[in-house]
């Protein structure tokens, strides 16, 4: 058995060492050739993926990358796991999901079962891949190849994740595509949850995220409603989450980021509008975490006022760039809504992250490309009039901040229980 998958991120790459460590021999594809080439001298461009998970099993022959698309003829499988972003209109784009199967269609053999990891509205599998993969290979699917959808369920940072012990949910297009991806991920994952379809597949994925996204806008709202009665919302969850039935503990932040969250909801809106149905929760929520940004600059704002300063003209640290702790991963950050608002305003800002050296060229942020995270040094923080806490890294030493810092501003309450010898946080 030989599997090739397209795509080779956070998603992909994590996907492919699983397959290879179960003894599949994988052939990872990506048009990035300096992934490939990372791929080939064992070197990990992810940082919670080890250099040595990749170099062993390059070594061992189980594991193998290339730019070359029509390298497909050789296996016999492909799962596909490349972006579905939204585009400027806030629309899905599937762009990444077409221009794959167009790449793969002319090279497909009979018998090749094709599945789609990519987080999309329902349809997509069976009608604009398929239509894609039948017309430029001249097979017919459920009769000639095997088409499928099983979402990612990749959880970056978090150790308790691991790829082979995360249920996967796969949906045919056919019962026997069913079975055929059955097959090729049961070599790998240890449960399988098969539903009726792709469509089934493709809706349980975008639950999943709308269920985080509406109970996240939710401890937002709440975190305003109870700050105005002077109520720490931290400690209501955290008494909340006590409760040993019926309550699943949600955290407040400065708005949403990462791949998932903020974009996937709006996948179904959009596709809701063609059957004539509204989605007011989804909206509703989208409102309430795309102001959160706002709501923490003005908070800025109040607490350089209380030091007889304006946000006009001062220095503001951002600490942490990912969207989340302890990864690397800066996608749709809320850290960069940041960074936009208080230059807007007048603002000088830097930001500080380990995680992110350097923010790295993207569609939506290309003219941060290339800024640096400053130093982590008493000089350097003292610098600074405020220092915002976007992302609460573990490896972040905050009594040190609690002792540097001449005013913070904390969307994360990373600073619960620590002194802090300006005296005062301000949480957002």
């Amino acid at each position: 058995m030989k599997t090739a998958i397209i795509g080779l991120g956070y998603v992909g790459l994590p996907l492919s060492l699983q397959f290879a460590r179960s003894g599949v021999e994988v052939l990872g594809l990506d048009v990035d050739a300096a992934k490939i080439d990372a791929i080939h001298a064992g070197r990990s461009y992810i940082h919670h993926i080890p250099d040595g998970e990749i170099s062993k099993l390059v070594g061992e022959g189980t594991f193998s990358a290339s730019t070359d698309f029509s390298r497909v003829s050789e296996v016999d499988a492909v799962i596909i796991c490349v972006p579905t972003p939204l585009n400027s209109n806030r629309e899905p784009d599937i762009s990444y999901v077409l221009k794959s199967g167009e790449a793969i269609a002319p090279h497909l053999k009979k018998g090749t079962v094709v599945v789609l990891e990519s987080t999309t509205y329902p349809g997509t599998t069976d009608e604009n891949l398929r239509a894609v993969l039948e017309e430029g290979s001249g097979l017919v699917a459920g009769e000639d190849f095997h088409l499928a959808f099983s979402p990612e369920r990749e959880d970056p940072g978090n150790p308790q994740s691991v790829v082979a012990n995360i249920p996967k949910v796969i949906g045919g297009y056919t019962p026997a595509c069913l079975q055929k991806a059955m097959e090729i991920y049961g070599m790998a994952i240890q449960r399988l949850v098969p539903v009726s379809s792709c469509r089934a597949a493709e809706a349980t994925k975008l639950l999943e995220n709308i269920f985080r996204s509406v109970n996240i806008a939710l401890v937002n709202e709440l975190k305003l409603v109870y700050a105005a009665m002077g109520i720490d919302v931290w400690e209501v969850i955290e008494a909340a989450k006590t409760k040993p039935f019926g309550f699943m503990a949600f955290y407040p932040g400065p708005g949403l980021g990462g791949h998932c969250i903020p974009i996937d909801p709006f996948y179904l809106t959009w596709k809701a509008r063609e059957y004539e149905q509204t989605t007011r929760f989804i909206e509703l929520a989208g409102e309430v975490n795309t102001s959160m940004p706002k709501h923490v600059i003005g908070r800025v704002g109040e607490a350089l006022n209380a030091a007889r300063m304006s946000v006009n003209g001062s220095r503001v640290l951002v600490v942490g760039m990912a969207y989340k702790p302890n990864v690397d991963d800066d996608r749709e950050s809320p850290s960069y809504k940041l960074l936009e608002l208080l230059k807007e305003r007048g603002a000088e800002v830097s930001y500080y992250d380990p995680y992110v050296p350097v923010i790295r060229p993207s569609r939506e942020h290309a003219h941060w490309a290339g800024t640096k995270s400053v130093g982590w040094d008493e000089a350097t923080v003292r610098s600074f009039d405020l220092i915002l806490i976007s992302t609460a890294h573990a490896c972040i030493d905050y009594a040190q901040l609690g002792q540097w810092a001449r005013c913070i501003v904390d969307t994360r309450n990373a600073m619960q229980g620590i002194a802090v010898k300006s005296g005062k946080v301000w949480k957002a």
